[in-house]
């Protein structure tokens, strides 16, 4: 197995761009019952004001340009391509850091943090970043065979950190990459020094002794949790299940994708973070493969036991609600638990960044 590291310059060919606006035309639009709004789902006349603006206005070339601004590479792990940005801070003393997205996302979440988390002021933590593409998303390109759950993930994640010369790092994600994040510490605990995430997915396991130990605001968080079970978990119930059959819908329509996608993208996130990160899905084919990261995780065989690696979590409203009271099963060495007021919702990265900033320094300097 090669263990070469290409440089990567992302360069899409004008005609499928062309190809994109032609689509974009020839858009067959659904029908919807008059004033249900989100009632039903992402409301028809959300995708058309989206889809209009990504025929007339988007600019792709820009963000390509944008992300061309920063070093890229390609090398191959356990069969896979992976995808990544690798920008090295200035600082002698910057601590290398990994940063994964999730779904609907891409390594576009992280861009706004790039130069402050690498630049900081005097006397903050400074970080060299490593900010791949989950296997089977973006740039990525689709995963080739079965098995890319968090578990393979974090396991190539560390073989890339140790590929690329990193003998000591953090690790931090948001969505999907706040579950593998919590892995990589598991596989690599001599190596990775603490794990930062937006998210602590830990669930009430149904034992009567760890209710009892809830709080109110827990409680409160629980009724969020069964609100968005009940309302907003069918992307995950069809990835985890039939992936492929949603695919057929969201790999031949621009707009399809850009629908099923908005579930999670609400419409306090400006267009061209929304339209930028669809691009990555549409332009390199990867709308089946991401969704195929739900499936194999839900069949995956689950480590017993819980992490020991330092954790910290940075918790934003309109985002999920993590309970200290499960998540302390499932982590034992939980070092910091912010949750923040400010409106970040499940894109922190992008609309608090500079709170996200502040907690990934914070957390990381105390480990150093």
């Amino acid at each position: 197995m090669s263990e070469e590291i290409t440089p990567f310059r992302i360069n899409v060919p004008q005609s499928d761009l062309d190809d994109l606006h032609a689509r974009l035309d020839n858009t067959r639009w659904a029908d919807q019952i008059p004033d249900t709004d989100w009632d039903y789902g992402v409301p028809v006349a959300y995708v058309k004001r989206l889809a209009d603006y990504w025929r007339d206005q988007y600019d792709w070339r820009a963000w390509e340009a944008k992300l061309n601004a920063y070093p890229q590479f390609t090398t191959e792990i356990d069969g896979q391509n992976v995808h990544f940005l690798h920008v090295r801070s200035p600082r002698e003393d910057a601590l290398p850091l990994m940063l994964t997205h999730g779904w609907p996302g891409s390594v576009v979440e992280y861009l706004k943090a790039i130069e402050p988390l690498t630049n900081p002021p005097a006397g903050q933590q400074a970080f060299h970043l490593v900010i791949p593409s989950l296997p089977g998303f973006g740039f990525s390109g689709p995963t080739k065979e079965r098995g890319w759950s968090r578990f393979r993930t974090a396991k190539a994640w560390a073989e890339l950190m140790r590929r690329l010369g990193y003998d000591r790092y953090g690790t931090a994600g948001n969505d999907g990459g706040s579950f593998v994040a919590p892995e990589q510490g598991r596989i690599d605990p001599e190596h990775v020094v603490g794990v930062h995430v937006t998210q602590v997915f830990s669930f009430p396991s149904g034992d009567p002794a760890e209710f009892e130990k809830i709080t109110p605001e827990e409680q409160e968080g629980l009724k969020v949790l069964q609100w968005f079970y009940e309302n907003k978990m069918s992307f995950n119930m069809l990835h985890s299940q039939q992936p492929q059959t949603l695919s057929h819908a969201i790999v031949d329509s621009p707009v399809g994708l850009l629908g099923w996608n908005l579930q999670l993208m609400g419409e306090d996130l400006d267009p061209d973070f929304v339209l930028t990160n669809v691009m990555f899905y549409w332009l390199t084919g990867t709308a089946t493969s991401a969704t195929r990261f739900y499936y194999e995780d839900a069949k995956a065989d689950k480590p017993d036991g819980p992490t020991t690696v330092p954790l910290g979590l940075a918790m934003f409203k309109g985002d999920f609600v993590s309970m200290r009271t499960f998540a302390e099963r499932d982590h034992i060495n939980i070092r910091s638990w912010h949750a923040y007021d400010a409106p970040g919702g499940h894109y922190a990265a992008h609309l608090e960044t500079d709170l996200l900033v502040q907690d990934l320094r914070d957390f990381y300097r105390t480990l150093v």
